[in-house]
């Protein structure tokens, strides 16, 4: 029978069975901080990242979609990228480049232009063109003798500027910009003759280096049709900066590493001034430096073909006759090429060999 003795022997059981259950909680929470919190002090618990956290530490930002991978571990990754700088005869074509421009430009709009190099780069292609700020145009041209393709990029300020100087706009006044429309058959038609300039001028600087010719392919304004290398190829970019005054813009060199390939090693050369890797002064010395090496010569009057196991039946005694008189004629040799034949004869109690001609070469 059941009463209320029963009821409260109930209770005390449920009571321990509770006490037991928070202790155990407690003892496994004390093991986890004692396993795995000895940096700890005071008892802290341990420090445990979020998922921001996390997603900041991987370089997955959800709140910068479109934006390049510019943090944690995915810049690690991407910073993998080929250095200019491993290209040396690439920033003496970049200033002559800069040389010539300055004057072409000044040629093409009878005005005071000045061109300067801000900076060369390496970066992805694909990342390239996400940041290009549109409005711009972009010109695409090819490498003829790379059989290649490079790309020209000139920004709304410098496309405003130029049709401004061109179309004859008064100066001290900033060229007036109508953003949202396209671009007009005019601006596209002077800002191509630029270009035209330009390419020809890029030209130029790489004609000490290695004869290439630029060529103008077609002018886009939409940066996913001038697509001509894969998002995750490296090139090299070089910014410029045009000042006609008070009014000029930024024109920005893409050159695909994939271009510059062909003649990878010759833009690998170090180099004096713009001799382009030429030293004129240690040729000058090795050309006279050879006059005074020492070349041994060998006269061979007659040769004969024998099989080894003829060679090396031989014994003292034995007799090699040569298919030669006194008048046959001397072959003089030299590493093994023959250079000159002559007769043999005596001079001063020497034997002396008389050249009568010269070996014509293969």
């Amino acid at each position: 029978m059941g009463g209320p003795l029963d009821d409260q022997d109930d209770d005390l059981l449920a009571a321990e069975w509770a006490a037991l259950a928070e202790g155990d909680a407690g003892g496994g929470d004390d093991d986890f901080a004692s396993a795995g919190g000895g940096g700890e002090t005071g008892g802290a618990p341990a420090r445990v990242l979020n998922q921001d956290e996390i997603d900041s530490l991987l370089g997955f930002d959800d709140g910068s979609a479109g934006a390049s991978d510019g943090s944690g571990i995915a810049a690690i990754v991407n910073s993998a990228l080929v250095s200019y700088e491993r290209l040396p005869m690439l920033e003496v074509v970049f200033d002559r480049l800069v040389r010539m421009m300055s004057t072409s430009l000044r040629n093409f709009t009878s005005d005071n232009v000045e061109v300067s190099l801000d900076n060369i780069t390496s970066i992805r292609f694909g990342d390239y063109l996400n940041s290009i700020p549109l409005p711009a145009m972009l010109s695409v041209f090819k490498a003829e003798e790379w059989d290649n393709f490079g790309l020209l990029t000139i920004d709304s300020a410098l496309i405003y500027s130029i049709v401004d100087v061109l179309l004859g706009g008064r100066r001290g006044t900033a060229a007036m910009r109508i953003e949202g429309r396209p671009y007009t058959t005019i601006e596209r038609t002077l800002v191509e003759r630029m270009v035209h300039v330009v390419l020809g001028d890029l030209s130029a600087a790489f004609d000490p280096l290695s004869p290439v010719t630029f060529r103008f392919d077609r002018l886009e304004t939409n940066p996913r049709f001038a697509a001509i290398a894969r998002p995750a190829n490296a090139a090299v970019l070089a910014r410029l900066r045009i000042d006609m005054d008070d009014r000029g813009g930024r024109l920005e060199l893409l050159l695909p590493y994939a271009t510059l390939e062909p003649v990878r090693e010759i833009l690998l050369q170090m180099f004096m001034g713009e001799k382009f890797g030429r030293d004129s002064i240690w040729e000058n010395h090795l050309a006279g430096e050879l006059w005074y090496t020492d070349v041994s010569i060998e006269a061979t009057l007659e040769e004969t073909p024998s099989y080894l196991r003829e060679v090396l039946a031989w014994e003292p005694g034995n007799q090699v006759i040569f298919n030669c008189t006194p008048e046959s004629p001397v072959m003089l040799r030299s590493g093994g090429v023959t250079m000159f034949k002559g007769k043999v004869g005596q001079r001063n109690n020497h034997i002396a060999v008389k050249i009568e001609s010269r070996t014509q070469k293969d």
